[in-house]
């Protein structure tokens, strides 16, 4: 079966609000944000802004899931940085139509970044807490964090807030709504922790890292920073292209990729417990390398239909990779493992994909625009390079075996 009902309804219900609270303000924030900057005459720091996030992501989600795995329950610690969030995000806007200087701006977004990067990591280790099989249900339970995801970005376009930072705002205002939802999670959803002293390695999460002990563990650690460098071209310059192509509401529009990637989350858990998780990972990257082959014709039509690949192949990529840690790690190791994850993909690969990517968009971009079909090819060329690597370095071995060597 895909889908095995065996949470209680409310408890299912409330882990799916979670998510969709989470996805809508995220969406609200990060969909909007380079057209905002670019509007604003902002656009030379557009890159460092996305990369903000990476920056964050290689430093506060290990810190704030060591703190979740051990002391604080994760529902507590997701509240109050939601709430640092929801602060930084107004000040942001409200920054940026005072025209401040474009390095005061970049400085709110790292702030913002750091209190908002272990989020993703902190809710998905609140639901896998919650699930008894985490291979089935998950992919279920997570579609609703990309169905709020498409709600935020349609609001942001109902409201024409696409080029507006007031669109930072809503974010706000969902981020609070967030904060207060936990309220009712606290008691309840804890991570198993221990009383012991900690050294100062262990309290930043950097114990974490004795995860790549194990083959295949580091195999898929790697793989997850290896694609997610072309892959981190996808949203900060997907929505130029678009505009490129004569397409308003870009918002709108990229929400057509979380079509596609409800679909998959809801089937993930029976695709997993039929196809290796090897084979699916490689099918995921495989439908990145089609994505941009799309892409690279320059044609409306090609680049939606690439567009709306987006969902699978993230689901069928790092999705699984979540799902694989949850049921091969220690639960001790639960927030940690996956704010590791976190920190390669969002941190490491993002880093270097913003930052790269960026730069070889300017390579690619001249007075008379941009060559996109030249743009998206190289980096079509680098998803193949990283299919290739994990497709002959990944030994599938039984799951029960590889949690035991994590306790």
């Amino acid at each position: 079966m895909i889908f095995d009902r065996t949470l209680p309804r409310k408890g299912e219900l409330e882990l799916m609000a979670l998510l969709f609270l989470h996805g809508m303000a995220l969406a609200s924030w990060f969909v909007p944000l380079g057209i905002v900057l670019d509007k604003a005459d902002l656009g030379s720091i557009k890159s460092m802004a996305f990369a903000a996030s990476a920056v964050a992501a290689m430093l506060s989600p290990l810190f704030f899931g060591a703190m979740a795995d051990r002391s604080v329950p994760p529902a507590k610690v997701l509240r109050w940085i939601s709430i640092a969030t929801a602060a930084t995000v107004s000040l942001i806007a409200y920054a940026i139509e005072s025209r401040w200087s474009g390095w005061s701006v970049l400085l709110l977004i790292q702030l913002q970044a750091l209190f908002c990067s272990p989020t993703s990591s902190l809710a998905g280790s609140i639901v896998f807490s919650q699930l008894v099989g985490s291979q089935r249900q998950f992919g279920t339970v997570r579609a609703l964090g990309t169905i709020g995801w498409m709600a935020g970005c349609w609001t942001v376009s109902m409201f024409s807030l696409d080029a507006s930072p007031r669109a930072f705002l809503l974010s706000g205002i969902l981020w609070c709504l967030l904060a207060a939802f936990t309220v009712r999670l606290s008691h309840e959803f804890t991570s198993a922790g221990t009383a012991q002293k900690l050294t100062l390695r262990e309290r930043f999460g950097w114990d974490a890292l004795s995860l790549l002990k194990n083959h295949n563990h580091r195999v898929v650690f790697i793989t997850s920073a290896l694609v997610a460098v072309p892959f981190a071209a996808f949203y900060p310059f997907t929505p130029p292209h678009l505009a490129d192509l004569g397409l308003q509401r870009v918002s709108a529009w990229m929400s057509v990729g979380q079509i596609s990637e409800v679909v998959a989350l809801v089937c993930i858990g029976g695709i997993l417990q039929r196809w290796k998780f090897k084979w699916v990972v490689s099918a995921g990257i495989g439908f990145g390398v089609l994505r941009y082959l799309l892409y690279a014709t320059d044609s409306k039509w090609m680049v939606l239909l690439g567009l709306s690949l987006h969902g699978v192949a993230f689901t069928f990529t790092y999705i699984s990779m979540q799902i694989y840690l949850a049921e091969r790690i220690d639960p001790h190791w639960r927030t940690r493992a996956q704010a590791l994850l976190a920190m390669m993909t969002a941190g490491i690969g993002n880093l270097t994909g913003y930052l790269g990517c960026g730069a070889w968009l300017a390579f690619c971009t001249t007075k008379s625009g941009t060559e996109w079909s030249v743009y998206w090819g190289l980096l079509c060329g680098v998803v193949v390079v990283v299919l290739v690597y994990f497709s002959a370095s990944y030994r599938g071995t039984d799951a029960k075996r590889e949690q035991d060597e994590t306790r």
